[in-house]
């Protein structure tokens, strides 16, 4: 077997061992409340002892089989089990590697100053979806925003633009708010916990809508999408940067089972409902009448981010913070594994698409020419 091949399998044990310890941890804390000094709550402690310890082993045995499985998440739990992964292992990642929390642009691909390349994805995604090319943009919604990296950067580079960012966690919202003092730009970059498929925000408020591998995350992309185009302004950009599986073949019905088998894995991982293609992404723009809709596959110029990051994981600092962050951060940075191996089998794509919202009152003029012409 391959080098990876055999991590994988020591990580999987690793993962199943982390399991039963915290099964273990669960039933010493029960157990020590049995030792009440209180006698005539000897035996209520004791039976409450009991049914709390076996509920503990139940739902332990539940997630151990769940996590071997594969199995999805309801979107409660998802949305949840989010907003705790990231609240975990948000700090663990700024120690290591910075303020942004997204793959870098690694061209030259031997590139080793990791923190510029993901400055340089940011940059270079901007001018890939024409965003220099004309006005800047005044007002941006960041969604799905880690701890504020790309909104701080935005407001910096774009003279006059503010923008408001969104996230299940609340921790990345406090870091990105406190960010924002120190780098001197709160007045202008916001960060709040909401929910990417219910916006608090008027329709047509910004002028750029900017995912940047959040839409991984969203269990329901109709809606996803729907809520993107709803928050942009007539004329206004929205750009989704996004982990996707790859476009499936003319007759193709599914992906193959070992390939939904890595994924449904990496799903358990990072708390991420079923994966699509940027093709359905694509019919969906198209759905609420996007123009101007434009695709790439920057999967080639991503490639070396898993492996920088996998040897970035394995010294003091990130050990002892990973063991200190949990097992969910264990099991995300076991993961890390499964992303390498799912984009160099072709699986996993990571994607770009932007568009523009419809500018109604252009596209009329347009048809009375028309009819005119006619």
């Amino acid at each position: 077997s391959t080098p990876t091949t055999q991590l994988l399998k020591i990580m999987t044990g690793v993962q199943f061992l982390c399991l039963l310890l915290l099964a273990g941890n669960r039933s010493q804390v029960v157990s020590s409340f049995t030792t009440s000094s209180h006698t005539n709550s000897i035996q209520t402690a004791a039976t409450t002892a009991s049914s709390t310890s076996l509920h503990g082993i139940r739902s332990t045995a539940r997630r151990v089989r769940d996590s071997v499985l594969s199995r999805d998440r309801t979107d409660k739990d998802l949305k949840d089990g989010i907003a705790f992964f990231y609240d975990r292992s948000s700090k663990v990642w700024e120690d290591v590697w910075g303020e942004h929390m997204h793959h870098g642009y690694y061209i030259p691909e031997d590139r080793t100053d990791h923190q510029q390349a993901q400055i340089d994805l940011i940059d270079e995604v901007l001018k890939w979806a024409g965003v220099d090319d004309g006005k800047s943009p005044k007002k941006v919604v960041d969604v799905g925003c880690g701890i504020g990296g790309s909104s701080r950067h935005i407001v910096r580079k774009y003279e006059g633009s503010t923008a408001q960012g969104l996230t299940l966690s609340p921790y990345q919202a406090n870091r990105g708010n406190e960010l924002a003092k120190e780098q001197g730009v709160s007045d202008r970059a916001s960060f709040q916990v909401a929910d990417a498929l219910n916006m608090p925000f008027e329709d047509s408020t910004f002028d750029l809508a900017w995912s940047l591998e959040s839409g991984e995350h969203m269990p329901d992309k109709q809606k996803f999408v729907n809520e993107l185009m709803r928050v942009v302004a007539p004329g206004g950009r929205v750009i989704i940067v996004t982990w996707c599986h790859r476009d499936l073949e003319a007759g193709e019905p599914s992906l193959s089972r070992k390939e939904e088998k890595i994924l449904a894995k990496i799903n358990r991982a990072y708390y991420l409902p079923r994966w699509c293609s940027v093709s359905d992404y694509v019919k969906l723009l198209e759905k609420e009448g996007a123009v101007d809709i434009k695709r790439e596959d920057w999967s080639y110029i991503i490639a070396p981010f898993w492996k920088a990051v996998i040897k970035s994981s394995l010294n003091v600092k990130s050990v002892v913070g990973l063991m200190k962050s949990g097992f969910s951060t264990i099991r995300g940075a076991y993961a890390m594994l499964l992303m390498l191996k799912g984009f160099d089998s072709g699986v996993i794509k990571f994607g770009l698409i932007t568009c523009t919202k419809k500018e109604e009152q252009k596209e009329e003029q347009k048809e009375e020419e028309e009819k005119k012409e006619e």
